[in-house]
């Protein structure tokens, strides 16, 4: 069975808007079952089956279950429905995982065997880069190969060059919706250090990063403080930004941030 045209378009138009889904594909049949091998569907994060079919219910409650799982962790899953007695020739549970196969119970009529292969799709990692200095052009340029999304916000007075970014922001107003992980990194060196740490702070994110000195950043941090920011926001700041390489040039400066973007991104899941 091949992919219909349609869901080739809604899955090309989410990937290019940037929005979580998975596809769900049926790979194996046996014995009576309504969707047959090749079947294919796409599945909102909210479980909604938007295009596309791998039969009733019978394998659904299992399906949307590692679904919302696989989205949670960006890890592929291989769901097995069948019917009890075959699960206990198996010996194995409904809900154990067994070689990499999740199991679950058929508890209809049919009591035919599905196998559904459940593999997110999730948006490019977000960066944002507050700043125009060396360090944040280099970064710019090194992240766009590794697969983010760069965003770049920093007073066009200030850029030398033209960065190497998918969206450029005058200034350090950050209004854009972000539907992945994402990082941000202040690189003004003192070029608007405040301003930009300031909108930093108030960009959701799972890594927030300062290049600059410790004494630097302690300094702003009073600022802020006494501007009534909260203290345990700024704390989770990293400062100075990168892991420790003996940095010395930008691209060095920019490839260290990178590196510890990564160990932060990729953290537990190579087990």
């Amino acid at each position: 069975m091949s992919i219909s045209p349609e869901l080739l378009d809604l899955a090309a138009q989410l990937k290019a808007n940037e929005e979580s889904f998975v596809l769900a594909t049926v790979v194996r049949t046996v014995s009576v079952t309504a969707a047959k091998a090749g079947a294919k569907a796409i599945i909102r994060p909210d479980g909604t089956i938007v295009a596309g079919w791998i039969g009733g219910g019978c394998a659904r409650g299992a399906v949307l279950k590692a679904a919302r799982e696989a989205l949670a962790d960006g890890v592929p899953r291989m769901v097995s429905v069948q019917p009890d007695n075959l699960l206990a020739e198996l010996g194995v549970k409904p809900g154990e995982t067994k070689e990499g196969v999740r199991f679950a119970s058929n508890m209809c009529p049919s009591k035919g065997t599905m196998d559904i292969f459940v593999e997110p799709v999730l948006p490019h990692p977000s960066l944002v880069i507050l700043g125009a200095s060396p360090v944040a052009i280099a970064l710019a340029a090194q992240a766009r190969p590794l697969g983010y999304h760069v965003t770049l916000a920093a007073p066009a007075a200030d850029l030398v060059t033209t960065p190497q970014a998918d969206v450029l922001i005058d200034g350090f107003t950050l209004n854009e919706r972000a539907t992945g992980s994402r990082f941000v990194v202040v690189s003004t060196q003192g070029k608007g250090d405040e301003a930009a740490l300031r909108a930093a702070l108030g960009c959701d994110a799972v890594y927030h990063a300062f290049v600059g000195s410790r004494r630097k950043m302690d300094s702003l941090r009073g600022k802020l403080i006494e501007d009534g920011i909260d203290a345990a926001q700024l704390d989770r700041v990293k400062a100075p930004a990168g892991l420790d390489l003996g940095a010395i040039t930008p691209e060095e400066i920019a490839m260290s941030i990178l590196a510890d973007i990564t160990l932060t991104r990729r953290r537990g899941q190579r087990g």
